[in-house]
């Protein structure tokens, strides 16, 4: 009888269904999910383009790399716009630091070949917001990918959501309000 109650316990764990992915950023958590001037471009307070930090959990198994994309789903009259643009994050990554952005040369070959993309100011790496309103919704975009993505020297968000396709194994969405 104890054989028969390990065995269907040993089943009933590998049943279990995975944790699924999310994204979590604590400086955004403990502003009541409102983006902090820091990372934005407006305002005492703000810092020149440091991107938030991010931490992930959840990671599908499978995954071979992560995509970041961030936009601000309010803009006008481009909807939406692109902030930032990260490709082939390794898997095991358990985030990015606070102003991350910007040095991807050394964390690109410590980080296996992770990219930094063009923004819509046709810029590489963050850049924060400076909307003309209050009010904006900044979508954190993580995607868990089945492979690492061929996008040559210049990553923007269109190539990567084209190459993405087929590949995503899970995905985590954190909205700020700016």
């Amino acid at each position: 009888m104890a054989q028969e109650s390990l065995r269907l316990s040993a089943s009933t764990v590998a049943a279990m269904p995975q944790e699924s992915l999310r994204l979590v950023s604590h400086p955004i958590a403990a502003h009541d999910g409102r983006l902090p001037r820091q990372y934005t471009r407006e305002g005492q307070g703000a810092k020149k383009d440091m991107s938030p930090p991010l931490e992930w959990y959840g990671v599908p198994e499978g995954t071979r790399s992560l995509a970041l994309v961030v936009q601000d789903i309010d803009a006008d009259p481009v909807v939406p716009w692109t902030h930032w643009v990260v490709a082939n994050i390794p898997p095991d990554t358990k985030g990015l630091p606070e102003g991350f952005s910007g040095k991807e040369g050394a964390a690109g070959r410590e980080n296996g070949g992770l990219k930094e993309g063009v923004n819509d100011w046709k810029q590489p790496g963050w850049r924060g917001p400076v909307p003309p309103s209050r009010g904006h919704r900044i979508q954190f975009k993580l995607y868990a990918l089945d492979d690492e993505m061929h996008l040559g020297n210049k990553v923007t968000k269109d190539k990567l959501m084209e190459a993405i396709e087929g590949h995503v194994l899970g995905e985590a969405e954190l909205t700020a309000v700016f």
